[in-house]
């Protein structure tokens, strides 16, 4: 596999043009969608693109579920907790080809708790702008489990089963800017 055709430098991310979105069973016969409206992060290109790095960080209270009543719960102690921990933070350690594409493997902090997730990377390419910069475009998946992170609040229901699942899946659609040098 030959590695991607994009520029060594530092990349920052362009949230009017991303999105970091997730999904999660509900009462196990639907998904419900959400996604953070306030992010940003670094994507550090090496010559080597396999060497590259990213480090992002969200604002867990802009999460959007499309529903007022639970983006307040998520925010609260019983989930996310933002007022004792703000921010949701990724910092990649590695980059390796898989197919024709990649996994980025890095450490995900929620509420205070790292642990190393594995995301599924496609490179879309890269293409000038009309302002005359350069923009890269990436999509990424991945899933990790909420109760390794110690958010497990959930209600059970009549008969068996709970009302939140625990694997959440993450998708990320990410539309980076070359830095001027």
């Amino acid at each position: 596999m030959s590695t991607p055709e994009i520029p060594a430098g530092t990349w920052t991310i362009d949230p009017s043009h991303s999105e970091v979105g997730f999904s999660v069973r509900h009462l196990a016969v639907s998904k419900v969608k959400g996604q953070f409206q306030t992010f940003e992060g670094t994507l550090t290109i090496a010559e080597d693109p396999l060497r590259s790095s990213v480090e992002a960080s969200i604002d867990l209270s802009s999460i959007n579920t499309r529903d007022e009543a639970r983006d307040n719960h998520l925010r609260s102690g019983d989930f996310f907790n933002v007022e004792a921990s703000p921010k949701m933070t990724f910092r990649s350690t590695s980059v390796s080809p898989d197919g024709g594409d990649y996994k980025l493997t890095g450490e995900l902090t929620i509420k205070d708790v790292t642990r190393i997730v594995e995301l599924d990377l496609e490179f879309n390419g890269t293409s000038p702008d009309p302002w005359g910069g350069t923009r890269s475009g990436f999509s990424a998946t991945g899933e990790i489990n909420r109760k390794d992170f110690g958010i497990d609040f959930n209600i059970p229901l009549d008969g068996g089963g709970v009302v939140i699942g625990d694997k959440i899946k993450l998708f990320l659609e990410v539309e980076a800017v070359l830095q001027a040098a």
